[in-house]
């Protein structure tokens, strides 16, 4: 089979892209990048080029640079090149220079693809990259996820050189001419990718010759093992998660087999982004619950007497207090919308959230806003003053609803409503209201 029949196999399998779809292929002026893009032209794909100059090796750069440009307008494909001060980018963000690179390339690269109205994203990324990336991993605290190496595509991203070896490609190009450059920092140990590849893998050929391919077989059993896991830990999460609004539910109860299965447990709430030792906080207060809140850069989780609230950390945010300046418009606040009707008769209601209070004690502008430390008020029917925090306890409102629950106030300050929970005794009707107000929130 010839490179080309087998790059348009791999394709098919892995169905990477379709023959209709619009490529932006990432060509540094290598083999590998070099030869993508000429096998991309036999197969008659629509392409452009785009080549990072990341000023980081002098006239070198800048050959590698020139070759490509060359190359692309041999073959009539459209070229974008982009110069980055990559240095000074990785000191001001003090990461490595090759961590640099990276972030500056795909950023642009995704720049591009977006802009040029492109399907995808083709990086010239061979096998042995892909086993040189395992290994690397091992040095690295990546886990299982770690282990299965490069995917051949991810998002935009694809990787159709995945299933040729180093040999192949080095072959390949000889056979079919296609120029190329040789980045001579590519043969430096200094790099720890590079030591892999010149010194590591060459002393394990040492004890098995067969290793790259063994790699690949083990590579392929960590996958399997990754996807089983994943299959697993996804099925009770939708078991054990119960959406409501933007606020998961999970019952402690049926959290609590797995609750000190540190493993599980991480793999369980790791789309949310917890690390272990925010899990680890919370496995050892489990049989405390206290109202205690785990963090998370995205999320917050509250752990509640029979359950755990997880929501967005956005939700979290103080709610704006809302002005009421007239009793004949509608107001919308963070949960709900508050409406009100001038009645003659007091009619009862079991809904908690409708009210009828004596219109004559209202006086505007009224305001709609969260409990705040040191509010107050007079339950209906009880005659001392009740601390809204206490109630909240004695309701069994969590912290989270605590946070949201609205509150209307009157023009001089006093409590008139815990929406949904109680009315103030104050305001109450009576034999001597004249006319009545109802109020309803929905």
């Amino acid at each position: 089979m010839s490179i080309l029949d087998h790059l348009k196999a791999y394709i098919s399998q892995l169905d990477l892209v379709k023959t209709t779809d619009k490529l932006l292929l990432a060509v540094s002026g290598g083999k590998d990048s070099m030869l993508m893009t000429k096998l991309f032209l036999d197969l008659g794909y629509t392409c452009q080029i785009a080549h990072c100059n990341f000023q980081l090796r002098d006239k070198e750069s800048d050959l590698d640079e020139q070759l490509v440009r060359s190359y692309a307008q041999e073959l009539g494909f459209p070229i974008h090149v982009k110069h980055f001060n990559t240095a000074d980018y990785a000191e001001e963000n003090k990461i490595s220079i090759q961590m640099a690179a990276r972030d500056l390339r795909y950023a642009w690269f995704e720049e591009l693809r977006v802009s040029q109205n492109l399907d995808y994203i083709a990086i010239a990324q061979h096998q042995n990259d892909h086993l040189e990336t395992v290994l690397l991993n091992l040095t690295r605290s990546t886990g299982l996820k770690g282990l299965l190496g490069i995917a051949p595509k991810r998002h935009t991203i694809i990787r159709p050189l995945l299933g040729f070896t180093a040999d192949e490609v080095a072959e390949a190009v000889k056979e079919l001419q296609v120029p190329y450059r040789d980045d001579q920092s590519n043969f430096s140990t200094k790099y720890a990718r590079n030591k892999i590849r010149l010194d590591i893998i060459p002393k394990f050929k040492e004890i098995q010759p067969d290793f790259e391919q063994i790699l690949k077989n083990n590579i392929q059993h960590f996958e399997d093992s990754y996807h089983f896991i994943q299959r697993i830990v996804d099925e009770k999460r939708i078991t054990l998660f119960k959406q409501n609004g933007q606020t998961i539910h999970i019952a402690r109860e049926e959290l609590n087999p797995f609750i000190k299965d540190d493993y599980f447990l991480f793999e369980l709430f790791k789309p949310f982004g917890f690390q272990k030792s925010i899990l680890k906080e919370m496995a050892a207060v489990w049989d405390k619950p206290m109202g205690q809140v785990f963090e998370a850069d995205q999320y917050e989780m509250l752990m509640d007497r029979d359950q755990l609230l997880l929501r967005p950390r956005a939700n979290s945010k103080k709610c704006e207090s809302i002005q009421i300046t007239n009793l004949v418009d509608k107001y919308s606040c963070w949960v709900g919308t508050l409406s009100f009707q001038t009645n003659k008769d007091f009619v009862k209601s079991s809904n908690p959230n409708q009210v009828q209070v004596d219109a004559e004690l209202i006086k505007l502008p009224l305001s709609l806003r969260t409990w705040e430390k040191g509010d107050w008020f007079i339950p209906l029917g009880m005659q001392g003053k009740k601390k809204i925090s206490d109630f909240f306890i004695q309701q069994k409102v969590n912290r989270f609803e605590k946070e949201e629950v609205p509150i209307l106030c009157n023009g001089e300050g006093e409590i008139i409503w815990i929406i949904g929970q109680r009315l103030d005794n104050r305001f109450k009707v009576t034999e001597n209201t004249k006319k009545v107000l109802t109020l309803v929130f929905y």
